[in-house]
């Protein structure tokens, strides 16, 4: 599939906000509707500001996925779950790793679609936290970039 990758615009946000709630539901079923709705509104007031935002679109522009880095962190990358599979999401991290030179990612310890995702292209478990970002009873594996 072609993928154009570029920065959302502003008004694209509720956009990434609506891929980031069914990425979610699709792949993090351990967490509750209360956390989902607590972090929600954090994405467009406290998360997208802090990351270069990055997004992948197809053909006709339609955005398809989206990555968020912080120097040498992937601090965030979700797709569409109709998408899934179809090369979206590493497309999206071969332009954090080759380009933005993304080393670093964190990942649920859950969400073992993800570590196998993030294993694939070269990352290894270098840490564990019991707690995620939040102060939340879900791990967080720490990865690192071995195989650029």
């Amino acid at each position: 599939m072609p993928l154009t990758l570029d920065t959302p615009t502003d008004t694209e946000l509720p956009t990434l906000v609506e891929i980031w709630e069914a990425a979610v539901r699709a792949t993090h079923h351990f967490l509750p509707e209360s956390d989902l709705q607590v972090i929600k509104p954090l994405l467009r007031e406290q998360y997208f500001p802090a990351v270069h935002l990055t997004c992948a679109r197809d053909g006709s522009g339609r955005i398809l996925g989206f990555l968020g880095t912080s120097e040498d962190m992937v601090e965030m990358l979700f797709v569409d779950p109709a998408c899934h599979g179809q090369g979206v999401g590493k497309r999206l991290m071969r332009h954090a790793i080759d380009t933005l030179g993304a080393t670093r990612v964190d990942v649920n310890e859950q969400n073992p679609q993800a570590v196998g995702f993030y294993q694939h292209l070269g990352f290894v478990v270098t840490d564990r936290s019991r707690l995620d970002g939040g102060g939340r009873p879900f791990p967080i594996l720490h990865m690192q970039l071995t195989t650029p």
